[in-house]
């Protein structure tokens, strides 16, 4: 993934609710905005180059993605269902493909294989967390990607990028911390079709609004599925 994630980010002077979030996206921040567009980053599809966005969108979707975690126990049942050891190492299979992922521990089986005896260990809420999201977003990778054979990096850096782009307060009254952004994923179409995060739609291509109502500022998280750089 290296070399082909970005996250940017941006602010706003106008009141946002959730229920708004077409408006918001498509009018008031970004894709009409002349602020953002010079601004806003994707990877060029034929040069692999970053760029900005040189069409005209014509149509937004924007799906809001569950953010209530905000502890990593979330992940503790991958070590109670024994797909990770004790140890931190997650526990190998026999290789097997799940196009175009290769699946070569029971990480990915969880992850990726909906038949799979643990599966169920996530519900369908939970697997659309939007911390979850990142997690499996790291864990998959890009298209060379070089897994690890234990689960602390997976885990570290998804709290990190986690931490960095969601804002949590203190409830005035019960002193529990509570999540204050509204994460979206979001798409923009021209007059032919997708045309941000990417023309080439992928499960590993992305792009997610993480707004703050209360600082009034959004975070971008940018990815696109591709051959990334080589770490040094």
């Amino acid at each position: 993934m290296l070399g082909r994630i970005q996250a940017q980010a941006f602010s706003f002077d106008q009141t946002f609710q959730p229920y708004q979030k077409d408006d918001f996206v498509m009018r008031w921040a970004f894709f009409k905005d002349p602020n953002v567009i010079p601004n806003l980053q994707l990877l060029s599809d034929s040069s692999g180059q970053w760029t900005t966005l040189g069409t005209e969108v014509k149509k937004i979707e924007a799906i809001n993605v569950p953010c209530t975690q905000l502890s990593m126990s979330f992940f503790q049942r991958l070590y109670d269902e024994n797909i990770v050891r004790e140890s931190g190492h997650i526990v190998k299979c026999l290789d097997s493909f799940c196009d175009p992922f290769l699946i070569s521990d029971e990480l990915r089986k969880v992850l990726l294989i909906e038949d799979s005896e643990k599966y169920e260990v996530f519900s369908p809420a939970e697997r659309e967390e939007f911390l979850f999201c990142l997690f499996k977003h790291l864990c998959l990778g890009g298209s060379l990607c070089q897994y690890e054979d234990e689960l602390k990096p997976y885990l570290d850096t998804a709290k990190l990028i986690y931490k960095d782009l969601v804002s949590v307060r203190k409830h005035p009254r019960t002193k529990e911390i509570q999540i204050t952004s509204s994460v979206f994923k979001v798409k923009a179409y021209d007059s032919v079709g997708v045309c941000y995060p990417s023309p080439q739609e992928h499960e590993q291509t992305f792009s997610y609004f993480v707004v703050d109502p209360i600082k009034r500022h959004a975070n971008v998280l940018y990815h696109c599925y591709g051959v990334g750089e080589m770490a040094q």
